[in-house]
């Protein structure tokens, strides 16, 4: 249960991050957000980062195998890492229409799903 609890907080944690970094660069397309300076675009990304902290902390210590969860710290980032290309993926393909994944970046993620294999290899 601990597994699945952890992966999906990790989920919205990294949906609420991508969209804190990325999002702004596809809000600007509306009308109210494009008047506004970088130093407002920071606060805006900010206030969903802190949505991003209040997934990714509470899915750290309930995963963390010294908190009596399931996974050691690296597996514990290397799922976070996965998740967040997954979800970078994904958003990107649906909001940036102008962006194409081509054979090299389907090679790059075939070896990262590589890497989680051998990390979690005991």
């Amino acid at each position: 249960m601990k597994s699945f609890l952890t992966i999906g907080l990790l989920i919205l944690s990294n949906a609420f991050m991508t969209l804190a970094w990325y999002g702004h660069l596809k809000f600007k397309e509306l009308g109210w957000f494009s008047k506004l300076g970088l130093f407002s675009i920071i606060l805006i990304s900010w206030g969903i980062a802190l949505f991003e902290y209040c997934f990714q902390v509470p899915a750290n210590r309930i995963g963390f195998k010294e908190n009596g969860g399931p996974f050691s710290l690296v597996e514990l980032k290397v799922i976070q890492e996965v998740i967040t290309l997954v979800i970078f993926t994904l958003f990107t393909l649906v909001f940036f229409k102008t962006e194409t994944f081509r054979w090299n970046h389907f090679v790059g993620f075939l070896f990262l799903v590589l890497a989680v294999y051998f990390i979690f290899r005991k």
